[in-house]
C-alpha cells in the first residue's frame, strides 16, 4: 500500500511532500515525492491516562469511535473494574481490547480499594500485582493515588512500587496539590507522573522535580486551561489524557480537540504534537509507530493541521476509520457483574436529626476536589431533608455488594429542583451514588439501578429513565452511539430537573471518591479527605 500527502516530521519540525509505503503493517519506506495532494500525514494521537470504563464502554466499543478522531492508542488504567471484579476485571479488559485495533496500552491497578475508608468488591494485594506486572500484556503500575501510603512508608504500597521497579515499568502518580518535601518523597518513591494537577504553580514545581505531567480534560475534570501555558517551555515532559471520558463527549471529539486548543492559542505545531503523539510512546515503551521506517503503519490523515479534522487512521497498516465512518468491527463480549443487594425502603434514607448545622460537600463545576461548608440544616418532623431552595440536597452513598444502611450526607451545586438521579459508576469502588430532592426520589433511583445490576438513571415521580450498564455495572452491553444517545437524554433529563452543572453524572461519580479532598462521602460514612478520617454530618 501506499500513501501520499504532506508529511508531518515531528522530530525534524518539518513538512514535505511524500510517499508512505506500508508492507505487512510495518512503513517500509517514507520518501519525498512532489505531488499535489494536500491532506497532512502525521502519526496517531494518544491518550496518555484514561479509565476505559468511564466511558461506559467495553474496549471494543471504545474502539469503534475513539478511531474516528485520530486516536491509535491509549494508556489504560483498569482501575474501575479491577474494584468491582479484581484481577479477573483487568484480564476481562485486555481480552476484549484484543479483538480490535486499536492499541491498548494496560497498567496494574494499584490500589484496589483505593482506601479502607469504603467497601469494594475485591482486593489486589501486592502479590496479585506482581502476576499482573510479570505479564506482557501489562505496561505500568496504574496511578498511585495511595500517596498517604507512600508518604508513610505503607510496607504494601511500596511492595507494590518495587515490583514495578523490578519488571522495569514506569509507575503513574495521583497526589492532586501534594508539594514541597512530601511530594519530593513521593516522586523520591519512583513515581513518574501524575495527572491530577490543577494549579498552574503545582504542576510547575512538579515538573522541576522531574515528573511529567499531563494535562486532564475530561467530562468532569478540566485542567487544560490551568496547565496549558505551561506547554512551550516543557513540552518534552508533558502529555495530554482525558482520565474520564462519557460517550456523549467521546462521540464529538478526543485529544484531536485538545491539539487544535492549543494551536488556537499559538503555540508551536510540532511541540503540541511531540505531547499529544510522541512522549507516550517513549515514557511507556508502547508498541505505536512514530512514522518513521521499519515502524508499525500507526498514523493519522488530516485536512489541516489547525482543527485536525480526521480523514483516516491506520493501525498496523489497517484502514481502521475513514471520512466519519469506523471500520472497527463489532464483537460480541460477556457480561460479567457484582451486584449482590436487594432493594431499599424510604426509611433506608432518613436520618434523625435536631443538629442546628451540618456539614455539606459543595461540588465544584470542572473539579474533582470538594469543598467542606457549613450550612443550616432543615428538618422535617425530626428527620434531616433537602433543601430545596438553598441547593443542599441529600446525598447517599449505597453499597451494592451487600446488604447495609445506606451512608447520608448534603452536596451543594447539583441544583435540582425535583426528583434525583442515581449512578453506579462510583469512583473507586463503584457503589451506588445518588442526589435527589426528597426521601422517596432517592430510594426510587436507587431502586432503578439495583433492579438493573448498574446504570445510570434520572427519576421524578413516575417518569424514570435509565441506562441500563450490566458489564460489572459501569459499562454498558449497547453500541457505543446507541449508549452515547441514551446517555444524552438522560444528561439532558438531569438538567431539566435543575441540575446546573455541564455533566453532572460524571461529577456525581467522583464525589464518592475519598482520596481526592476535601469531603466526600462513602458507603461507610462522610470522609475528609485533608484529614484522612471519617467526620460527623451534624455540625452543631
Amino acid at each position: 500500500m501506499q500513501i501520499q500527502g504532506q508529511i508531518v516530521d515531528i522530530q525534524n519540525k518539518r513538512i514535505y511532500s511524500g510517499e508512505i509505503t506500508v508492507e505487512n503493517g510495518k512503513i517500509k519506506s517514507i520518501i519525498e515525492k512532489e505531488h499535489d495532494v494536500k491532506p497532512y500525514i502525521l502519526p496517531g494521537f494518544i491518550d496518555a491516562h484514561i479509565h476505559i470504563e468511564s466511558s461506559m464502554l467495553v474496549p471494543s466499543e471504545f474502539a469503534k469511535i475513539a478511531v474516528l478522531h485520530g486516536t491509535v492508542a491509549t494508556i489504560s488504567d483498569p482501575h474501575e473494574i479491577a474494584n468491582v471484579l479484581g484481577k479477573d476485571g483487568v484480564y476481562y479488559m485486555i481480552e476484549n481490547s484484543k479483538q480490535v485495533p486499536l492499541k491498548f496500552h494496560f497498567g496494574a491497578p494499584s490500589c484496589v480499594p483505593a482506601t479502607t475508608f469504603e467497601t469494594a468488591g475485591a482486593i489486589i494485594d501486592s502479590e496479585g500485582i506482581k502476576e499482573l506486572l510479570a505479564s506482557p500484556d501489562i505496561h505500568y503500575l496504574a496511578e498511585m493515588m495511595n500517596y498517604p501510603g507512600v508518604l508513610f512508608d505503607d510496607a504494601e504500597v511500596l511492595k507494590k512500587i518495587e515490583w514495578a521497579k523490578h519488571f522495569k515499568k514506569p509507575v503513574d502518580g495521583h497526589a492532586p496539590g501534594l508539594r514541597s518535601e512530601p511530594l519530593q518523597k513521593y516522586i523520591g518513591a519512583g513515581i513518574t507522573t501524575d495527572h491530577e494537577c490543577f494549579t498552574y504553580e503545582e504542576a510547575k514545581e512538579k515538573l522541576a522535580l522531574g515528573m511529567k505531567v499531563i494535562i486532564r480534560e475530561g467530562s468532569a475534570a478540566k485542567n487544560f486551561e490551568a496547565l496549558i501555558d505551561l506547554l512551550p517551555d516543557n513540552y518534552e515532559n508533558i502529555m495530554f489524557c482525558s482520565d474520564d471520558k462519557h460517550p456523549d463527549d467521546l462521540v464529538i471529539s478526543h485529544i484531536n480537540a485538545l491539539c487544535a486548543r492549543a494551536i488556537a492559542k499559538g503555540m508551536d505545531l510540532f511541540k503540541v504534537l511531540q505531547v499529544a503523539c510522541v512522549n507516550p510512546v517513549h515514557h511507556y515503551n508502547m508498541n505505536v509507530g512514530l512514522l518513521k521506517e521499519n515502524d508499525a503503519a500507526d498514523f493519522i490523515v488530516v485536512e489541516n493541521l489547525t482543527d485536525f479534522k480526521v480523514t483516516q487512521t491506520y493501525i498496523n497498516g489497517e484502514l481502521v476509520a475513514e471520512n466519519g465512518q469506523s471500520h472497527v468491527k463489532h464483537i460480541t463480549f460477556e457480561t460479567p457483574n457484582n451486584f449482590n443487594i436487594t432493594n431499599k425502603s424510604i426509611a433506608d434514607f432518613e436520618v434523625e436529626s435536631a443538629a442546628k448545622k451540618i456539614r455539606v460537600i459543595e461540588a465544584l463545576e470542572g473539579q474533582l476536589i470538594t469543598n467542606e461548608i457549613h450550612h443550616k440544616s432543615l428538618i422535617n418532623d425530626g428527620k434531616l431533608v433537602s433543601d430545596v431552595q438553598n441547593d443542599i440536597l441529600k446525598m447517599a452513598v449505597v453499597n451494592r455488594y451487600k446488604n447495609t444502611k445506606p451512608a447520608i450526607a448534603f452536596i451543594k451545586n447539583f441544583g435540582l429542583k425535583k426528583g434525583a438521579i442515581a449512578s453506579s459508576v462510583a469512583h473507586d469502588c463503584h457503589n451506588i451514588v445518588v442526589v435527589g430532592t426528597s426521601d422517596e426520589a432517592i430510594c426510587n433511583a436507587v431502586n432503578v439501578l439495583i433492579e438493573n445490576k448498574g446504570g445510570v438513571c434520572a427519576v421524578n415521580g413516575t417518569e424514570k429513565h435509565v441506562l441500563s450498564l450490566p458489564v460489572a455495572g459501569i459499562m454498558s452491553a449497547k453500541d457505543g452511539w446507541e449508549t452515547g444517545k441514551l446517555y444524552e437524554v438522560i444528561d439532558a433529563k438531569a438538567k431539566e430537573y435543575g441540575s446546573t452543572l455541564h455533566a453532572p453524572f460524571m461529577t456525581l461519580s467522583f464525589m464518592a471518591l475519598l482520596v481526592i479532598p476535601d469531603l466526600k462521602l462513602s458507603d461507610k460514612g462522610l470522609f475528609s479527605g485533608n484529614s484522612f478520617s471519617f467526620v460527623d454530618l451534624e455540625v452543631e
